[in-house]
């Protein structure tokens, strides 16, 4: 007797940008699934998966998708480049959410948008028999219903993105744009001073303006005080840490502790402003 057919998976972070409080993520850059695992439990909001600046894969991805799954918790991909080709296979292995980087103007940001889409609304390929995300055919009428699931956040973090920025955020089908404090700082002459005043005045003109699309504004700072700012300011999805500077102070703090008798001074840590 053939199984019942399966549910498509609702997007509830899509929806809670609309209308829910504000959603609190972490960082995953560690490319393991046990790590995901853990930190899906730890009570963020959402996690994201990093293939940009970690040694992520489409096969370390679907591992992370899978071990988080069981979890409230909404992973989010970020593929190495706005590649329709790669964006295809993050949404075949089960991603409803992207984070696009270095997304510079509206022509940009709509490619993205048409790459999660299925014709005519879109150039997504069709191979839903091979997918995780249609649980292999076994979600009926995945063709027809996953477009309304898809959920699309770019990154503005260049002057020309800034530049472009109202076009952008009204693209249509954009839900999000997050602002790249270390990439954007870098293009504005402050590479690795993100804190810089013109910079956070960039930041926060950006969030407003963000805002004022209807669309959703994100960020990820490391720095609590910055990350509360960003919240007051009407951010809507802020990254507050990431397990790879979690994990590695708290190595360091332990180490010290034991081998000089107390931990090292509060300047190891991250300087204030710092986004990882």
């Amino acid at each position: 007797m053939p199984g019942a057919a399966m549910q498509l998976p609702i997007n509830t972070f899509k929806r809670a940008l609309r209308d829910g409080p504000p959603q609190i993520g972490l960082w995953v850059g560690l490319a393991d699934g046990c790590a995901a695992e853990m930190l899906a439990g730890a009570g963020f909001d959402w996690l994201l998966i990093d293939c940009e600046h970690a040694p992520n894969d489409v096969r370390t991805v679907l591992s992370q998708l899978q071990a988080v799954a069981p979890y409230p918790v909404h992973p989010v991909v970020r593929p190495v480049t706005g590649d329709p080709a790669l964006i295809k296979q993050y949404l075949d292995v089960g991603a409803q959410t992207l984070l696009v980087p270095m997304v510079e103007t509206a022509e940009q940001a709509a490619r993205m948008v048409a790459a999660t889409r299925y014709p005519p609304h879109g150039i997504r390929g069709v191979g839903s028999a091979l997918a995780r995300a249609s649980r292999w055919n076994g979600v009926e009428g995945y063709l027809h219903r996953a477009d309304d699931e898809m959920c699309v956040l770019v990154q503005v973090e260049s002057k020309a993105a800034l530049a472009n920025l109202e076009a952008i955020a009204a693209t249509e089908g954009v839900d999000g744009v997050f602002f790249g404090p270390s990439d954007l700082s870098a293009s504005m002459g402050f590479i690795g001073r993100p804190g810089e005043p013109e910079v956070q005045r960039a930041i926060a003109d950006g969030i407003a303006a963000v805002r004022a699309a209807g669309k959703a504004a994100g960020i990820l700072s490391a720095d609590p005080v910055l990350a509360r700012r960003y919240l007051e300011m009407g951010a809507r999805f802020v990254a507050v840490g990431v397990d790879i500077t979690l994990l590695a102070q708290a190595a360091r703090r332990l180490a010290a502790g034991f081998k000089t008798g107390q931990p090292p001074a509060a300047s190891a840590d991250p300087p204030a402003g710092s986004v990882y």
